[in-house]
């Protein structure tokens, strides 16, 4: 099935900030949303970079070809993000987020970094798409915090990805998905899920249907809230090429946008009115410098907490390896008896991975040579019992010695012929017996 997107984006600069770092692009194959960062002259020309190189893929693709191209459109903005931020020291640390999706025929293809989001409304259901590159998320990820918890973390706002923000290669989110008719895509920047929970978000993507008034909507919502960020939304509905599709201009919001004056949609909501009291010239101007410095700091921070999160995962490598190797055991000599170790017979340099667990009372000697030999290399096995039953095993082959032989008394009677047939002598008459004997034989 042949499918199409209807589609309307939207940006506002918010209650506080007198410039507009988000950009938002929409158009027949291309959605894409940038929140820059870095300064007053930093982050509009960030999120700008970003959507001008995407733009030009605004048209036709073949289906295998959408996330090449998404990557090097990436990769150029990146390339050309750094490049600026050398050759201008007031550009340093210039950086932006960014959710781009490109449709051939009933295909999409989403790349994302950074913390702007992309939701999916199918079937009355919204659910996030896309993961926080942010060190708050990788909290929550490993458990470590709550949603909740989350949410008030003084370090919500530290990004650990970001095009522009660091040097190397761009580590992009991808994915490829199915355009199904009915489904509404919402790309956004914080400005609106920093402040409008996810529940009112759903049931305005639910109740009002036409793209552009939902995102007027979102960010109506957004500024009632008292957001003081940017707040940029693009909505597209996926329809059957049948159903009209409105008008199939691309539009261009926030920074990258022809018209980038600080109007704002705050009107005479109270959010809007306090803003008003509380904001001056001087102020507004102040906000635009401050940025140079944070953005240093958040580039920096990031980075730092980058580094420890690949330490803390080396550690954890090194820490899950020596805890399994304190599930092995192993049965080797130990000063001429058997013995029973903890761990795997190796060394890591200095470290020993085994301990001694216990030295049985069966001497080597008392082996059999074949189970002298086999104790040559260590018996491993992966349990105490099953090293336990190895100790038992050879206890078996241990050689008895041969017992000395000892002397026997003869049980044959005199007179009698013993077992060879000799007869044997009877026992010699000896005292009177025989006198009268050789008596009574002599002649009278």
């Amino acid at each position: 099935m042949t499918v199409q997107l209807r589609f309307a984006a939207r940006s506002d600069v918010g209650l506080v900030r007198s410039i507009n770092q988000d950009s938002g692009y929409a158009g027949p194959h291309l959605l894409v949303l940038a929140d820059g960062m870095g300064g007053p002259a930093g982050g509009d020309i960030a999120s700008s970079v970003a959507v001008a190189h995407l733009a030009e893929l605004d048209d036709a693709h073949g289906a295998d070809d959408l996330l090449d191209l998404l990557r090097h459109a990436v990769a150029d903005a990146h390339s050309e993000l750094m490049a600026r931020s050398e050759a201008d020291p007031e550009l340093a640390g210039l950086g932006t987020t960014c959710i781009a999706i490109l449709r051939s025929g009933n295909k999409l293809a989403m790349v994302h970094i950074g913390d702007s989001r992309a939701y999916l409304l199918r079937d009355g259901a919204l659910t996030q798409v896309t993961e926080d590159h942010t060190f708050v998320q990788y909290l929550v990820s490993t458990g470590r915090l709550t949603l909740e918890q989350a949410e008030r973390h003084p370090q919500r706002n530290v990004i650990l990805r970001a095009l522009g923000d660091n040097e190397g290669d761009v580590e992009l989110d991808e994915s490829l998905r199915e355009a199904v008719p009915g489904d509404r895509w919402l790309l956004t920047s914080d400005g609106l899920f920093g402040f409008v929970s996810h529940e009112t978000i759903e049931e305005t993507l639910t109740t009002v249907e036409d793209p552009a008034a939902c995102a007027e909507a979102l960010i109506e919502l957004s500024l009632r809230a008292g957001a003081p960020d940017n707040v940029t939304c693009v909505v597209a509905d996926v329809v059957d090429e049948d159903t009209p599709a409105g008008d199939t201009t691309p539009q261009v919001v926030g920074a990258a946008a022809t018209d980038r004056a600080r109007a704002t949609r705050g009107g005479d909501s109270a959010a809007a009115r306090a803003a008003a009291l509380t904001a001056s010239p001087a102020t507004a101007a102040e906000e635009d410098d401050v940025p140079h410095e944070p953005s240093r700091a958040r580039r920096w921070i990031g980075r730092l907490v980058a580094t420890i999160l690949v330490l803390g995962a080396l550690a954890g490598i090194t820490y899950g390896g020596w805890s399994w190797t304190q599930t092995q055991f192993f049965v080797a000599p130990n000063g001429g008896y058997v013995a029973i170790y903890r761990g795997i017979p190796q060394e890591l340099g200095p470290i020993r991975l085994a301990s001694l667990h216990e030295r049985t009372d069966l001497r080597i000697d008392d082996l059999t040579p074949v189970a002298q030999d086999r104790l040559q290399s260590a018996i491993t096995r992966p349990s105490l019992a099953a090293a336990e039953d190895v100790v038992d095993t050879l206890r078996q082959s241990v050689v008895e010695p041969e017992p000395e032989p000892t002397p026997t008394p003869s049980t044959t009677e005199p007179g009698t012929e013993d077992p060879d047939g000799d007869r044997t002598p009877e026992e010699p008459t000896t005292g009177p017996t025989s006198r009268r004997t050789s008596e009574t034989t002599e002649p009278s």
